[in-house]
């Protein structure tokens, strides 16, 4: 028999795994098939009797992902706003939460991947929560101005996180959890979630730390521009502005494959005339701003004091984006390298500036390992700095690390790529499933040392222990960043001449 707790809609029985107790498939809101479709997540209906909480619900529409982050999906639907609690004791009270946002690059991932397997939080006194939420068209596509009975359309995904959230406030303490000490936390796409959610006026006061990995405050669209990406999705699906019977009977696998189609488009061809300043995204469907949702781009809030007061913890992994050009690489030249960059700067000079320091830093390198570490620099690790340091005029407490073990699959050739720290943040280095990226061999004293420092900030707000070396709060003089690796060390302005490079630029 497993455990009984209540919850606003009803009594749920979880199951005991690892040692924890876990209860899956809760639904936070409503379905968003029917009626619901395209709009604000509505209140999950109550139920009778004791709902199984043992079983993974349904996660959202999506197409897989590429290798080799694809993996055999789960179920998906129209019940998907579901999420999952892994508590050492529902019988506690007042124990640290943890909600966790997962990447996905907004139209992929899941709640319920291995790696995001909550039991070593709970065992070490952190009630874990994971959550589902819509993606891609079902989350990002903003028809308020051609159909205006769906006016927070454009950002259904990031409503549907609040409304976790406020769940989290409504429900945890039935699980042991206290509701105000919730840390939000997430990576890619999740990353940049919690960066709107620190942006959002929706979302304010309904947690009280942060932890943005490998995305931070610069993603999301404007209005306008979701508009016209709306009207492009909209002429491939065939359905015309304000034909609302049209709208509602479209079936969501058509929708899906037309925004595989668009978004191929606005990658391969990179056309400002047809998709605005998203042509030079690499997500075409991502949180609309300038709406009331995110009254303006996350990392422009945050700077003017929209989360004033939050702690945060954030960084990136060394070389996030070797893993999306490894398999092409091939294709790269100096020649198509120069033009990446100065189209990223706007200047030959400084193009040619820029990547004669790149190039500098490693003279054996190919093409697209040069390519690699300019974009980790221009997506990932110059927006992390820029929100560490906006968050630093409303906070004192903000902590930068990175992530510089590399794996040592396909020879080596991956490196510390994007999201390979998630088996080490969660602490599932040992299931292969969870492990993929990271090999049959993770050293575990590396998953000790990064599991402990986010178990740590969301117990206490500051990610030292005493695995660590000494490691000061961030500042924009030294830019303090601990470096998790076989040996962790802490450094002052790591690579600040290559970093130079991107002021005024992002």
């Amino acid at each position: 028999m497993g455990v009984i707790v209540s919850t606003k809609s009803g009594r749920i029985e979880g199951g005991s795994e690892n040692g924890v107790h876990v209860f899956r498939g809760i639904p936070y809101a409503a379905p968003t098939g029917g009626a619901n479709r395209y709009k604000a997540p509505q209140p999950a209906p109550a139920w009778d009797g004791v709902r199984d909480g043992t079983k993974n619900g349904l996660i959202s529409f999506q197409p897989p992902l590429p290798p080799p982050f694809g993996q055999p999906l789960p179920p998906a639907g129209d019940d998907c706003l579901n999420l999952t609690v892994w508590t050492p004791d529902p019988g506690a009270s007042k124990l640290p939460v943890f909600v966790w946002i997962h990447g996905g690059a907004f139209f992929g991932g899941s709640s319920i991947e291995p790696v995001y397997n909550g039991s070593s939080f709970a065992k070490n006194g952190v009630v874990c929560v994971t959550i589902n939420y819509r993606l891609g068209a079902q989350g990002f596509w903003n028809l308020a101005e051609l159909f205006p009975e769906f006016p927070d359309s454009g950002n259904l995904g990031l409503l549907d996180q609040i409304a976790a959230l406020r769940w989290v406030q409504e429900n945890i303490a039935s699980f042991g959890g206290d509701p105000n000490r919730v840390t939000i936390g997430g990576e890619s796409a999740g990353g940049m979630s919690v960066g709107s959610l620190l942006a959002s006026p929706k979302a304010k006061g309904l947690f009280q730390q942060a932890i943005p990995q490998s995305g931070a405050g610069h993603n999301g669209i404007s209005a306008p521009t979701t508009t016209k990406i709306a009207k492009n999705l909209l002429a491939r699906v065939g359905v015309k502005p304000g034909d609302s019977a049209a709208l509602a009977a479209l079936d969501p696998q058509v929708l899906l494959a037309a925004q595989v189609d668009m978004t191929t488009e606005i990658q391969t061809q990179r056309d400002p005339n047809v998709f605005g300043e998203a042509a030079v995204a690499s997500m075409a469907l991502q949180p609309t701003y300038f709406t009331d949702v995110l009254p303006q781009r996350p990392i422009d809030a945050i700077a003017a004091g929209s989360a004033a007061g939050i702690p945060i913890l954030v960084g990136t992994t060394l070389e996030e984006s070797l893993v999306f050009v490894v398999a092409m690489a091939d294709m790269f030249s100096d020649e198509l390298v120069n033009g990446m960059a100065v189209a990223t700067f706007g200047d030959a000079q400084k193009a040619e500036n820029a990547l004669k320091t790149y190039r500098g830093h490693r003279p054996d390198a190919p093409a697209h390992v040069i390519s690699a570490a300019f974009d980790t620099d221009r997506m990932f690790t110059v927006p992390a700095i820029r929100l560490a340091e906006a968050q630093l005029a409303h906070t004192k407490d903000v902590w930068s690390y990175r992530f510089d073990w590399r794996t040592p699959l396909l020879g080596g050739a991956l490196g510390a790529c994007h999201a390979l720290e998630l088996a080490f943040v969660f602490n599932t280095v040992s299931d292969p499933a969870a492990a993929f990226l990271a090999g049959p061999d993770a050293p575990q004293a590396v998953a000790d040392a990064v599991h402990q420092s986010w178990v740590s900030f969301i117990t206490k707000g500051n990610p030292h222990h005493a695995g660590l070396p000494a490691w000061d709060r961030y500042d924009t003089n030294k830019r303090t960043t601990l470096l998790f690796d076989s040996a962790c060390s802490v450094a002052s302005n790591p690579r600040a001449d290559e970093l130079a490079l991107w002021d005024g630029i992002i």
